[in-house]
């Protein structure tokens, strides 16, 4: 193999190149999304934890509008919107569909519909990553077999078995294999590692949920 790499692959032709490429390509987009999902959640709680502290300290609910106004957390979008809600049923209760339905269902499904919209904000990315985590090592496994398939030529032009005959294209498997790996076991974590964090800040958005619906019934029987 003259021990580098990028020997081995010089006399590999379009495709071995090709797959080292597109290995290269999913191990650079594994990392920047995953960066980039790890920094968002990291924000979003660090900003979920200020807001929940403005929400314990506040005396009523239009105080706590104005103090999470520049605020951009699941709570304080939750917050918003669900006071927005509550506006709007009370703004057009004789003029719209939501008088056809009692306040109590009426927020509640609007509370639901916003929780959703904002955890979609925290699912992207992930679907690239579980695809690369799943097709990666077979991506290498096909740069593994067109490098055996070339071992077998130079046997077969050779007319001999030999270390120096089959050294390059064994190493060009071997190392497609690696890189399939490496693209692929990053991926695999990460996307177990952003799922879970996910599930646990849609199960504190859905624990605010309930106290801010519980906050709102109550001024509605003021």
């Amino acid at each position: 193999m003259n021990g580098n790499i990028a020997s081995i692959y010089a006399q590999s032709g379009w495709i071995l190149l090709t797959v080292l490429a597109i290995l290269v390509l999913m191990s650079m987009m594994t990392w920047i999304i995953a960066l980039i999902r790890c920094y968002c959640l990291w924000c979003a709680k660090r900003d979920n934890h200020a807001a929940l502290s403005r929400f314990a300290t506040v005396e009523n609910l239009a105080q706590l509008q104005h103090e999470l106004a520049g605020n951009q957390s699941p709570v304080a979008l939750l917050t918003r919107n669900a006071l927005q809600a509550s506006e709007l049923y009370h703004d057009k209760a004789n003029h719209s569909l939501a008088a056809a339905m009692p306040f109590n269902q009426y927020l509640s499904s609007q509370i639901r519909n916003s929780m959703e919209q904002i955890m979609r904000r925290y699912e992207s990315g992930l679907t690239v990553l579980a695809s690369i985590s799943s097709s990666a090592p077979f991506i290498g496994l096909f740069g593994t077999v067109w490098g055996i398939y070339h071992a077998l030529i130079n046997i077969g032009h050779s007319g001999q078995m030999s270390i120096a005959v089959v050294a390059g294209p064994i190493g060009e498997a071997l190392v497609s294999t690696a890189i399939g790996l490496f693209a692929a076991i990053p991926a695999l974590l990460f996307y177990n590692g952003l799922v879970r964090s996910k599930k646990n800040l849609s199960r504190d958005l859905d624990g605010f949920a309930h106290d801010l619906h519980a906050q709102l019934l109550n001024n509605e029987d003021k």
